[in-house]
């Protein structure tokens, strides 16, 4: 009853993103009827088999998808003196769980009224042509069956959505870090001290002036550690705008890694040969699924990167709070970023693979494209939405020292521009360099 009265409760762009769930999950649920119905028709357990396994992408689309939407919600974000009513903050992640599997479970539903009316189940009048092989017209759906497949979307999501906000313990992350100093004082840093140090003139007055300065420049709003750029560890104070990131994220050296190795499969794959269809060529589908996992790994780190490029060279205002801002979000832009140049280079080399004779399936390859493309941009769209969030105390900081509204929105295109710049050849060039082996 909780999450039905939250979900009413909501906002209207609230609303809008949970509706785009529900409409995902439809999707990913008339594929996976699809798939049954396929399996209904064609005796060919290998065939079946494949196209249930390429149900797995749109799948985990979805699922990524609906974490992103329910990271952003607000009706279930912790706040001070929800935990007084029982409200704590496993509470309210179970309450997000439970939002979410509703709104799966509306797309599922959805999804089995439009299969079965399609399969003239409803009105008696199916639906005919040489496409619609996938139904198994005429022919008795199990609905034991068709229960399963359309349970995952919604038990996989709730399940993601209760394992990405689950409580953490800030207390252990803390003392975890901490050492034992001289004469049993906490120390964070493991680096020694040489003798005296501790008590040199000047040296904790020194500290003890930085910390207030980082104090002030910091505004005092309600919420978490994450919520405020620069707050969690690892930073240092900034003269203007968020405080930075010291170190950029360590997935770069590993996406490039896992790139290479999969343009090397797919090359050895043009090399050994094999048929026109994905199923004949599985080396070659390995060596995709590597390419986009190493362009997802390589999202932050490359995101990092744009942001200390637009302040190199005696930058101004503008590059600074732009490029600070972006090494700042670095994890939280540069991983769905990736995702989705990921999905554009791999589509792009899926259509060198793709048999143009075989049009019984090009219904289901447009509508599983169209899920897995629409789904990935939602996600970067929504986390966009969520950095604007976390970043809202350094916004309203910088407009009370005097930013001009202008100023901020022009650095706000400026960051978008220079990931257009960064991203958009290297999506072209991966995906160049997927397809040329590829269709050979």
């Amino acid at each position: 009853m909780l999450a039905l009265r939250l979900t009413r409760s909501a906002h209207t762009a609230v609303q809008l993103r949970r509706l785009l769930v529900a409409a995902a999950s439809a999707g990913t649920g008339f594929l996976l009827l699809s798939t049954l119905g396929h399996a209904l028709g064609h005796p060919d357990p290998a065939s079946s088999a494949l196209r249930l396994a390429w149900c797995a992408v749109p799948l985990a689309a979805t699922v990524y998808f609906a974490i992103a939407v329910a990271r952003t919600d607000p009706g279930t974000r912790p706040r001070p003196g929800l935990s007084a009513i029982g409200l704590g903050p496993a509470r309210l992640m179970a309450v997000s769980a439970a939002t979410t599997a509703l709104s799966c479970a509306l797309g599922s539903l959805l999804a089995l009224l439009v299969f079965l009316q399609l399969r003239g189940d409803l009105t008696g009048m199916p639906s005919d042509g040489a496409a619609t092989d996938f139904l198994a017209t005429g022919r008795p759906l199990p609905l034991p069956a068709a229960l399963t497949l359309l349970a995952l979307v919604p038990l996989s999501a709730s399940a993601a959505v209760a394992v990405a906000l689950r409580p953490r313990e800030p207390v252990a992350g803390a003392a975890a870090g901490r050492t034992y100093g001289r004469f049993g004082a906490y120390r964070r840093t493991p680096v020694r001290e040489s003798f005296g140090a501790y008590g040199r003139f000047g040296r904790q007055l020194g500290a003890a002036a930085r910390g207030r300065r980082t104090a002030e420049a910091v505004p005092e709003r309600e919420g978490t550690a994450e919520e405020v750029p620069g707050a969690a560890a690892g930073t240092e104070p900034a003269d203007a705008g968020p405080a930075v990131p010291l170190t950029p994220p360590s997935g770069l050296p590993w996406g490039i890694a896992v790139l290479a190795v999969g343009l090397a499969v797919e090359a050895f794959a043009s090399r050994t040969g094999g048929g026109g269809t994905p199923g004949d060529r599985p080396s070659a589908l390995l060596g995709l699924a590597l390419t986009a996992v190493g362009l997802a790994l390589a999202g932050p780190g490359l995101t990092h990167l744009c942001g200390r490029l637009l302040q190199t060279v005696r930058p101004g205002a503008l590059r600074l709070l732009a490029g600070r801002v972006l090494m700042t979000e670095a994890t939280r832009i540069g991983r769905p970023l990736g995702v989705v140049c990921a999905v554009l280079s791999a589509a792009y080399a899926m259509a060198s693979l793709h048999d143009r004779e075989d049009a019984s399936a090009d219904p289901l390859v447009v509508l599983g494209v169209l899920l897995v493309a629409g789904c990935t941009t939602a996600t970067l769209l929504t986390a966009a939405v969520e950095a604007r969030q976390a970043r809202a105390g350094t916004t309203a900081a910088l407009r009370r020292l005097g930013a001009a509204t202008g100023t901020l929105r022009r650095a706000a295109v400026l960051r978008a521009g220079a990931l257009l710049a960064l991203f958009g050849p290297l999506t072209l060039v991966v995906a160049e360099l997927s397809a040329w082996p590829l269709a050979r």
